[in-house]
């Protein structure tokens, strides 16, 4: 069962869709059955792509941590009185 990408003609929104039997699927954003399927690239793995995604994660990560910081010190300053 291949997976494709498609972009919607109707809103534009890009998905990938599991295609079973061959059957058209059916864009997740807005059900409309108007799509374009994508060409899908291959991917490339080597030390220099994994190095940066590491580091894309790395920042990813500290980022919802600060944001997690910032919750819980104002849900805690919001129950303190």
């Amino acid at each position: 069962m291949p997976i494709y990408e498609y972009v919607c003609s109707s809103c534009n929104h890009e998905f990938e869709a599991l295609v079973m039997n061959g059957r058209t699927p059916v864009c997740s954003s807005c059900g409309g059955t108007e799509l374009e399927r994508l060409l899908s690239l291959p991917n490339v793995k080597s030390e220099s792509t994994h190095g940066l995604a590491m580091r894309a994660a790395k920042k990813r990560d500290q980022k919802a941590g600060n944001e997690r910081m910032q919750e819980q010190h104002i849900y805690e300053q919001s129950h303190d009185d």
